[in-house]
């Protein structure tokens, strides 16, 4: 009996050119939504901090800021028709660098930047899966201490570009560089300074993600056994070697890993002083960690038998969109706990509807405004992400040697 085709089945030929039409039109219309959310020349603003918000980046009581400002020392809020004072983010650096100078010297240090013996810090982010909330746990974290006055440089190692687009770049259409030129292997190869961008918060730049990042995945075992290219057979080492070029202008370097355990990944953990495991307290969830742990240990095994410096000074496990109220979950959160209880942060990520609402116009907790949202919901979640990144601030300043 001969089967008929259905009318609507499509060549191998039809159906690439349709994805890449569809591609491209789903690209036009975010082009469309952040030209419409970020005009006139599409790139992102940041809001004005209100005086509490700032009193707590800075680490100084509101009483403390008010007289400043009466005293007429620092710089001038904007006060509104109530007499709400807000500050831009570029203010608060300001006011930061005036209590670094000004204040008592035997109290606080107010401006965290690393001393000369405090070595670059680098944190990867990494999950085998993807849905863990890395990318939006790696932006908070880079944003976060940035607003705590950091040095902070993200790269975004994920060629779909999600941490990326979280700082308003499109990669197909901003047609920026990524990592990749900073670590090829042919003379195309640039400083890793040419591909570095500012954000729209003072005190963090990014290095963006493109497509072009997949090509490591594929020049790497080729270079591996090209004795015409020798550095092919450390390659683990490239990261570690671009960041030299800028060591001396960031505190931290946070690197939003791609979902896979791949050449790339390797490359961002040899160049890691820190690694942060983001977990969904869910079964499925983690026994594929378990899987990523198993094939991780024994790849660094063997890459760290062939050469590789381990330089890790900590590692954690995240515990990321958990909702206290779901029985299964909170158990999967004590099992972890009895199993890593040096291993896991005390505080996890709540999953909170404030965070996936402003991920709709691509931006961050820390962007939007507390007046777009339920208030109840929104300190919630900001209060959860807070303690989640504090915990890490204070883990990074351990590594130092720091109290």
């Amino acid at each position: 009996m001969n089967m008929v085709a259905p009318v609507d089945e499509m060549t191998d030929f039809a159906f690439h050119e349709t994805i890449l039409a569809q591609g491209e039109l789903i690209s036009d219309k975010l082009n469309m939504l952040r030209i419409e959310h970020y005009p006139p020349n599409a790139t992102k603003g940041l809001r004005h901090f209100s005086l509490a918000e700032v009193a707590y980046f800075l680490g100084v009581t509101q009483s403390n800021i008010k007289k400043l400002h009466l005293d007429g020392k620092g710089p001038s809020p904007t006060t509104s028709v109530s007499g709400r004072r807000t500050y831009t983010a570029e203010q608060m650096s300001e006011l930061r660098q005036y209590l670094d100078r000004y204040g008592r010297a035997d109290f606080k240090q107010y401006v965290p930047h690393r001393r000369p013996q405090e070595p670059m810090q680098v944190t990867a982010v990494v999950n085998f899966k993807g849905g863990s909330g890395k990318t939006t746990t790696a932006a908070h974290l880079a944003q976060h201490l940035a607003l705590t006055g950091h040095r902070v440089l993200a790269i975004d190692l994920d060629p779909q570009a999600s941490l990326s687009a979280l700082h308003g770049i499109q990669p197909e259409l901003d047609k920026n560089p990524s990592l990749y030129d900073a670590i090829r292997y042919d003379k195309a190869k640039r400083p890793i300074s040419e591909v570095i961008r500012p954000t729209n918060f003072p005190g963090l730049d990014i290095v963006p993600a493109n497509l072009e990042l997949q090509e490591y995945e594929y020049e790497t075992p080729l270079a591996a056994s090209n004795k015409s290219t020798p550095d092919g057979r450390m390659f683990f080492t490239r990261i570690t070697d671009a960041l030299k070029e800028v060591d001396d202008r960031y505190d931290v370097v946070v690197i939003d890993c791609p979902p896979q355990l791949g050449y790339l990944t390797l490359t961002a953990l040899t160049a890691s002083t820190s690694v942060l495991v983001t977990i969904h307290p869910q079964m499925l969830d983690v026994m594929s960690m378990s899987q990523f742990l198993l094939m991780l240990g024994g790849i660094l095994r063997t890459i760290s038998e062939a050469g590789a410096e381990v330089r890790l000074k900590w590692f954690r496990y995240l515990v990321t969109r958990y909702e206290p109220t779901d029985g299964p979950q909170s158990q999967m959160v004590g099992f972890m706990n009895a199993l890593f209880p040096k291993q896991m942060l005390k505080n996890p990520m709540l999953k909170s509807t404030a965070i996936s609402d402003a991920g709709i116009t691509n931006q961050s907790l820390y962007e939007v405004d507390r007046s777009q949202f339920n208030r109840v919901t929104y300190d919630r979640a900001m209060e959860s992400l807070n303690a989640v990144n504090e915990e890490i601030t204070g883990l990074v300043h351990r590594a130092w040697g720091r109290k």
